[in-house]
C-alpha cells in the first residue's frame, strides 16, 4: 500500500513483491499503519462479536500484523494467514500475539470446521483474481478459498473482507464466488482509500461484509429456497395479508417431522 493510502499497483504476486525490503518498508510506514488500524477496526465492529468473552478471529492476508494488533487490543485472539514469508518474519520479530501461518489463501483455508469465531481480510483477497501461475484458475481459487472459509467459520458468525478491486468485473467474479460457496452478501468491502481519509481522485469510500447465512434458506435470487422455513414463514404472512385464517407461527413451524413407523 502506498503511503498515499490507494491501493498498491500489481506488480507480482504477494509472496514476491514483499520481499524483506518492501516487508519492513511497508510496516514501518506510519501512514500505512494508521490506516491499518483504521480499516482493522472498523473491520472488527461490523463483525459484531458478542460482549463480554474473547473470540477467535482469523486475519486473511495478515502480513506483518498490523491488524491483528487491533485484534489483540480488543480483547481478542486471533490467528493470521499469509503467503509472503518476509511479511511474517517481520511479525514475528514484532513479537505480534497472534500465531501466525505461511499459506496460500488459494490453496484454501486448513482449518477444522467451526474452529473461528469471525474472520478479517485487508488488502488481501483482491490478488487471487490474478493468475501468476498457469496452474491458476482465479475463479476456482476464489471459490475454493470462499468455500473453505465458509466452512472454517462457526454457524452464524461473520467474515468481513477489505479489498481493491481493479475493476467491476473483478468486484461481480468476488462476489458471485462468495454467493456460490454460501456466503450471503449484503454490500461489499471496497476502500478506494484508507478508512476515513479523502480519495486524492475523489473516489467515494464504500464500506461493506460479508455475512454468513446457509445457502439452503434462500437461493442465488434472494428468494427463500421451497419448503424452507423462510419461506413457509413467508406464504403464511401473504395469507394473513389476504385475510385467511392462518396458524400461530411457534418454534416448531417449518420444522421437519420424524418419519413414522
Amino acid at each position: 500500500m502506498a503511503s498515499s493510502g490507494r491501493r498498491p499497483e500489481h506488480r507480482g504476486p504477494p509472496e514476491l513483491f514483499y520481499d524483506e525490503t518492501e516487508a519492513r518498508k511497508y510496516t514501518q510506514n506510519s501512514r500505512v499503519a494508521e490506516i491499518q488500524a483504521q480499516m482493522a477496526a472498523r473491520a472488527v465492529e461490523l463483525l459484531a462479536l458478542p460482549e463480554g468473552r474473547p473470540c477467535l478471529l482469523l486475519d486473511v492476508g495478515c502480513g506483518s500484523g498490523l491488524s491483528g494488533e487491533h485484534i489483540s487490543e480488543e480483547g481478542h485472539c486471533w490467528i493470521g494467514v499469509d503467503i509472503s514469508r518476509a511479511m511474517l518474519d517481520v511479525a514475528v520479530e514484532r513479537e505480534v500475539e497472534g500465531d501466525l501461518l505461511l499459506a496460500d489463501m488459494g490453496d484454501g483455508i486448513p482449518f477444522r470446521p467451526g474452529t473461528f469465531d469471525g474472520c478479517i481480510s485487508i488488502s488481501a483477497v483482491q490478488w487471487l483474481c490474478n493468475a501468476d501461475k498457469k496452474s491458476h484458475s482465479p475463479p476456482k481459487r476464489l471459490y475454493w478459498f470462499f468455500s473453505t472459509l465458509y466452512t472454517a467459520l462457526a454457524r452464524g458468525s461473520r467474515a468481513v473482507l477489505q479489498l481493491y478491486p481493479e475493476n467491476s468485473e473483478q468486484l461481480e467474479l468476488i462476489t458471485a464466488q462468495a454467493m456460490r460457496a454460501g456466503f450471503t452478501v449484503l454490500y461489499l468491502c471496497v476502500w478506494a482509500c484508507g478508512l476515513g481519509t479523502e480519495c486524492a481522485d475523489g473516489e467515494e469510500i464504500h464500506q461493506a461484509k460479508f455475512t454468513q447465512e446457509r445457502i439452503r434458506f434462500r437461493n442465488a435470487k434472494g428468494k427463500s429456497v421451497k419448503k424452507s422455513r423462510d419461506w413457509i414463514l413467508e406464504k403464511k404472512e401473504r395469507r394473513r395479508r389476504q385475510g385467511k385464517e392462518v396458524r400461530a407461527d411457534t418454534k416448531y413451524t417449518g420444522r421437519k417431522r420424524r418419519p413414522q413407523f
